[in-house]
């Protein structure tokens, strides 16, 4: 689809501002939501389970939580804040049977709607959008004056209804400061995970580890191995968020750009991007979706086996006593 950028000026921000909205949820990201929409005149309710953290947060913060399906009972707009898994679940038992006719149904990450977890009815559109920062930026940066580029996608695409609703709920995160770019589900959803998966996250760490190992392994210090293959992965981070790949070549040395551009492809070549390829095929096709939520209802023993390992790490072991010299790497205050 054609890519559309909205800024403040092609907000309607009464479409928000008239609304009740609903916030199911009240993690990083549920409570920048909030904040900054209480902060742009709207009338926000805090569902939330009684006694948890989120509850005890949004207290702190001057909101008087419900339990979810008073919250949904009363909104135009509910969101669902929750972690994806639980998406489906918490719909079905707490808001489907409570929310009112048209009450619009919108979610930060659009897996719920995108493999079904999540269908509301008839009359109830769904929107997504995805700020792209974590909470605590969406709040930094709308408190500065600023706001953080958003996506923005409706289930149906001809629904202008829905766009502008999403784009005034946008608008009040602060989103149209920056920048609203429309896309679709599908594509939020499938770049998302992929992105985690092959880069950010699967990818990222695995080169990490890989690299740790091949030094350690050819008899070089751990603490060597530990800065060149994560430490100093900061520093190149910044470079390339700030400026790109061409900013980051022209601020490193010659001899890191030439490594850069000669050895790169060896290490990421035509054998990585296939696995990439299927990884992306097993995302289209929902294989990893299942698996995902397979592993969920199982209790996670996946992840429990994998974190255990990962305390185990000599790179955790030698990072952690590392980080003890570097106390700037502490959170302060």
């Amino acid at each position: 689809m054609p890519t559309t950028i909205y800024r403040c000026a092609d907000a309607e921000p009464e479409l928000i501002t008239s609304k009740t909205i609903a916030l199911i949820g009240y993690g990083a990201q549920g409570q920048a939501h909030a904040l900054n929409l209480r902060d742009s005149g709207c009338r926000v309710l805090i569902g939330q389970r009684a006694g948890g953290r989120g509850w005890q947060d949004a207290v702190r913060d001057g909101f008087e939580p419900l339990s979810v399906g008073t919250a949904a009972a009363q909104a135009d707009v509910i969101c669902l804040m929750v972690p994806d898994e639980h998406h489906g679940s918490v719909f079905e038992r707490e808001i489907r049977p409570r929310m009112k006719p048209g009450a619009a149904l919108l979610t930060c990450h659009g897996f719920s709607f995108h493999y079904g977890l999540v269908v509301p009815p008839a009359g109830s559109p769904r929107i997504l959008v995805a700020p792209k920062g974590q909470g605590h930026m969406v709040r930094g940066e709308y408190q500065r004056g600023g706001g953080v580029p958003c996506l923005l996608a409706v289930g149906d695409e001809q629904d202008q209804g829905a766009l502008r609703l999403g784009l005034a709920y946008a608008w009040a995160l602060g989103g149209t400061r920056a920048g609203v770019i429309t896309t679709t589900i599908a594509a939020e959803t499938e770049t998302d995970l992929f992105g985690e998966q092959a880069v950010l996250c699967g990818g990222l760490t695995q080169l990490i580890l890989a690299g740790f190992d091949t030094l350690v392994r050819a008899g070089y210090q751990p603490e060597l191995a530990y800065f060149e293959c994560l430490h100093e992965l900061k520093i190149i981070i910044d470079l390339l968020q700030v400026g790109g790949i061409a900013h980051m070549r022209d601020l490193i040395s010659t001899t890191a750009e030439y490594g850069d551009v000669t050895c790169g492809p060896k290490v990421v070549d035509a054998h990585v991007r296939r696995n990439m390829e299927r990884l992306l095929d097993s995302i289209r096709s929902g294989e990893f979706a299942r698996e995902f939520l397979a592993e969920c209802a199982a209790g996670h023993p996946t992840l429990t086996q994998a974190r255990a390992a990962t305390e185990g790490l000599e790179i955790e072991r030698i990072g952690k006593g590392l980080r003890g010299m570097m106390p700037w790497l502490q959170p302060r205050g």
